[in-house]
Formats: structure tokens, C-alpha cells, sequence
């Protein structure tokens, strides 16, 4: 099963093929690598009127942005309620990963389905889209990420949104900050994830996605309150099936009642065929 991100008004896919996907930005059109984007081209990509710049791969590794026409240095779209800021940064990003709203608004229905006060703590949080949207549905948000850049830009977005509290900021490792918090006794009524295949802490600790996955959520699972709401865990590694995500939830939560879905994710292309994302592991306690 695929859950497609739908209700963007301002993002799109307009075409994909030879290993590229062809995006609306708002006004801006960008043509990035995909590593699923492994069949090919309906179309010429790179001839596309519109485009406004592309990402080139370079052999050395790496690469870079290579611009067709002016493009501002950043800009911002929207989703529901919600305002994010866009800038083209290096290893092809854009500090938004849009397919990210599935999941968005199944843990927000949650939230406010929930009706009490609600604590989720976001982990791996790059530029707090889940963040953003978690608190904009009344939850009490903590957001951890390891780069200042990233948590820094994660306010910006909450400040376009209108959000001027109830988000918590951290600058750490992640599992150093979860071993932490279990240390004081905190919990949380929902836990979001999005690690990784790769990565670093800020004092270079060291993170694999394969070794790494399980014993991080055996932990987070000890910060779950009595009553939580959910557990999410969202994977972008190429081959990582969904039923992976379940079987680790399934594991970690043993004993706890609820249920427990798993699913791709992916965005839905104006070529008619679905762009898959990643998967998705979410625990609901109903």
C-alpha cells in the first residue's frame, strides 16, 4: 500500500524518468536526482520550459546547482496552514521533503482528536516540518536534530506559520538526548523519527540506519506515556521495506495495546504514476 501526499497546492511533480523528477516549487521549477526514478523519460527533462535550475551529480561525489534563470536565494509555499521556507542547498535538497505530509496529517488528526494536552518529542527533525505541523495541531513539540543550521531554519518555519511558542528547540544526538531523557523520567504522548541511512552527531558519533534503527526505538519506546497516542517511525533507505518498520514497532511496543500500520510513501506526478519516498511504521494507540 502507498499513502500519495495529494493535497499540495503549491508543489508538484510534473515528470520523471533517467533517474530525475521534474518539481514545481511555487513559481520555481527544479530538476533533482531520484535514486527510484529508475525507468525512463516520457519526455526531455532537461528541454523543460519552465525549468529553472537543475542539480548536477559530479563523478568526484557531491554536485551542484546549475541555474537556467534568476531563482531567489529562498522563497516559501504552503501547505493546509502551514508556511515552509524553500532553498536550494547542497547534496540536492531543499529543506522539504513534501511527501512528508501523509504522515503530517494523520499524527495532527491525532492530536486533535486526542482533546487534552499533548507532548511529542520529533527526533532526527532536519527543518521541523512535522514539527511545525505537530504544534499548529495543538501538541507540545520537542524538536531534536543534531546541525544548528537545520534547527535554526525549523524556527523560521514555525515563525511563517504564526507559531510564536510551544516548541521546544535541542541541538544534540539523538539517541544521546532520548538515553537523556529517559535518565529524568520524561515522557511523551507521541514520538516522531526520521533518521537517517547515514549520519553524524555534532561531536561525530557515528549513525547507521540498519545497526542503528532498533535499539533507537527500543529506547524512544521507554519515553512513551501511559496513554500515548502514537509512534512514528519514517525511513528514506533505499530497500527498507515497510513491513521492517512494523516488525520493529511490533517488537519495541510488545504489550502495549493498539495497532500498528506500515506503507510507502510517495507523491502522486501529473504523468499519472506515483513517485514512492520511503516508508512509513505508525503505531496508533486507539
Amino acid at each position: 500500500m502507498i499513502r500519495l501526499a495529494e493535497e499540495w497546492k503549491d508543489y508538484s511533480v510534473i515528470a520523471t524518468g533517467d533517474g530525475y523528477k521534474l518539481e514545481r516549487w511555487g513559481e520555481v521549477v527544479l530538476l533533482r536526482p531520484d535514486p527510484q526514478v529508475i525507468w525512463n523519460a516520457q519526455r526531455d527533462l532537461f528541454a523543460y520550459p519552465g525549468l529553472s535550475a537543475v542539480y548536477r551529480r559530479s563523478e568526484k561525489g557531491g554536485g551542484a546547482w546549475e541555474y537556467k534563470k534568476s531563482v531567489p536565494e529562498k522563497w516559501t509555499i504552503g501547505y493546509r496552514d502551514l508556511r515552509f521556507l524553500i532553498k536550494p542547498m547542497g547534496f540536492k535538497h531543499t529543506g522539504l521533503f513534501p511527501e512528508q505530509a501523509v504522515n503530517w496529517d494523520a499524527v495532527s488528526a491525532l492530536i486533535r482528536k486526542a482533546n487534552r494536552p499533548v507532548k511529542v518529542l520529533n527526533l532526527f527533525a532536519y527543518t521541523g516540518g512535522a514539527s511545525v505541523a505537530l504544534c499548529k495541531a495543538g501538541a507540545e513539540v520537542t524538536h531534536v536534530d543534531a546541525a544548528k543550521g537545520m534547527v535554526e531554519r525549523a524556527g523560521e518555519n514555525a515563525r511563517l506559520t504564526g507559531l510564536n511558542g510551544g516548541i521546544r528547540y535541542i541541538v544534540d544526538d539523538c539517541m544521546k538526548f532520548v538515553q537523556r531523557e529517559i535518565r529524568r523520567g520524561n515522557k511523551y504522548d507521541g514520538i516522531v523519527m526520521d533518521p537517517p541511512s547515514y549520519g553524524r552527531g555534532p561531536s561525530g558519533e557515528m549513525w547507521k540506519i540498519e545497526t542503528g534503527l532498533y535499539p533507537f526505538v527500543q529506547s524512544c519506546a521507554r519515553l512513551l506515556s501511559d496513554d500515548p497516542l502514537f509512534m512514528l517511525i519514517n525511513s528514506y533507505t533505499t530497500g527498507l521495506q515497510p513491513c521492517v518498520l512494523a516488525n520493529i514497532l511490533s517488537l519495541c511496543l510488545k504489550g502495549r495495546d493498539g495497532r500498528i500500520e506500515a506503507y510507502e510513501v510517495g507523491l502522486p506526478t501529473e504523468e499519472g504514476i506515483p513517485l514512492p519516498c520511503g516508508a512509513g511504521g505508525l503505531y496508533v494507540n486507539d
